[in-house]
């Protein structure tokens, strides 16, 4: 893998195996901003329950509960490029014959229940491999920028590019976005499957291990590790805060801001600008203050983002609120990522991965529940207060790795 220099620390080059695995993950997240954004309205015309058209979105969470260290098991014992490109090829079958279905006029509610479902399940194995495939692409100097490449471009390719052009895409029928949607998994599959990655470092597996015994192997290197102990706890708090946050949002921009639903697409525009934004700076940042500093600072800031958000009345606050609440975002995923991929042995990383995945999923919908009592008992702004606290306490147990 080549690479050049950039201020001491080592970037990816575009050429080779990491540019591939980039357009991979771009055009994958592409594909699947279509999906997610058609797949709702779509639910619309199957049926007018709101709770089947919600349960539509929790079939897609399950999965990584029943399944999310599962995944990261099977990722630490196989080759992890061939389950790639292996389940973007059954992903890509899967949507073809959707797509086929909703052209017939065949979709029904449980067949996207079923369709979310298997997924999702699909992504606990693809999500983990990719984690753990990409130290073998890259020196362990290249990490930080190329998470913040990946991130970005994805960030990029699923909320300014996809989201939308699915209005034009469905003027040509209801199932054009899912037939493209299809195509990018293949294009994907291509892509991973024509990586040469180094030889793996992971040692070899014990004779007779059992999956289940590897996943407590992996919990217990995770748990052995202080800062990687730390770290999770951290995330696991602030996922319940942005659950939070994320479940009541529109209720608070729409009713406590009265800025009705312009005012929503305009918050959700400011969070993904400086999300971009800040997977541009990232590595930056990370360079001048180091990553645990980086994670830190960024959870601080958000702090006060979360703050402004809650206590001022005024929609130009919340913008800019959104739009820094968006970019130290994107600064703790891309440096919290890496600091796993650095610390983690290299026959342990997909369960780590799947770990931190996990407990992430996990938090969401808990704090999307609290969001919801919150925003009922206390008001519609007490939600953002909520996610405040959550994010302190991140940040508080994080203070003692500061030196």
């Amino acid at each position: 893998m080549t690479t050049v220099d950039s201020v001491g620390v080592r970037a990816p080059a575009w050429r080779g195996g990491f540019g591939r695995l980039w357009s991979a993950a771009v055009v994958s997240r592409f594909g699947d901003a279509l999906r997610g954004a058609a797949m709702p309205l779509l639910a619309t015309t199957l049926t007018d329950d709101p709770l089947l058209i919600a349960s539509v979105t929790a079939c897609g969470y399950l999965p990584w509960l029943l399944f999310g260290l599962l995944g990261g098991a099977v990722a630490d014992r196989v080759d992890q490029r061939r389950a790639m490109w292996g389940v973007d090829l059954s992903r890509g079958a899967l949507m073809a014959a959707f797509a086929l279905a909703v052209g017939l006029g065949h979709a029904s509610i449980a067949l996207l229940f079923a369709l979310a479902f298997v997924l999702t399940t699909l992504q606990t194995l693809f999500d983990n491999a990719a984690t753990a495939l990409l130290p073998s692409l890259l020196p362990p100097s290249a990490l930080g920028s190329a998470n913040a490449r990946l991130m970005t471009g994805q960030q990029i390719a699923g909320g300014f590019l996809a989201v939308p052009l699915v209005p034009v895409l469905l003027l040509a029928g209801a199932a054009v976005p899912f037939a493209a949607d299809a195509a990018t998994y293949g294009v994907a599959a291509l892509l991973i499957a024509s990586l040469r990655a180094e030889p793996s470092a992971r040692s070899p597996r014990k004779a007779g291990s059992t999956l289940r015994a590897e996943i407590a192997e992996g919990i217990r290197v995770l748990w052995g590790d202080r800062t990687l102990r730390r770290l999770c706890l951290a995330t696991t708090l602030c996922n319940i805060g942005m659950g939070a946050l994320i479940a009541t949002l529109v209720l608070h921009v729409t009713g406590w801001l009265d800025a009705g639903n312009r005012g929503y697409s305009l918050i959700i525009a400011a969070y993904g600008v400086g999300s971009v934004v800040g997977g541009t700076l990232a590595k930056r940042l990370s360079e001048w203050t180091g990553r645990i500093r980086a994670v830190f600072l960024a959870g601080a800031v958000q702090i006060g983002a979360l703050a402004v958000l809650g206590t001022v009345r005024e929609m130009g606050a919340a913008v800019a609120a959104l739009a820094v609440f968006g970019f130290f975002g994107m600064v703790w995923n891309v440096n919290q990522t890496t600091l796993m991929q650095e610390r983690s042995p290299a026959e342990a990383l997909g369960r780590i991965s799947s770990a931190f995945r996990t407990l992430a999923v996990a938090g969401a919908p808990l704090g999307a529940l609290l969001g919801g009592v919150a925003a009922a008992g206390w008001g519609l702004n007490t939600p953002a207060l909520l996610a405040a606290g959550l994010f302190t306490l991140a940040v508080a147990s994080l203070g003692t790795l500061i030196n």
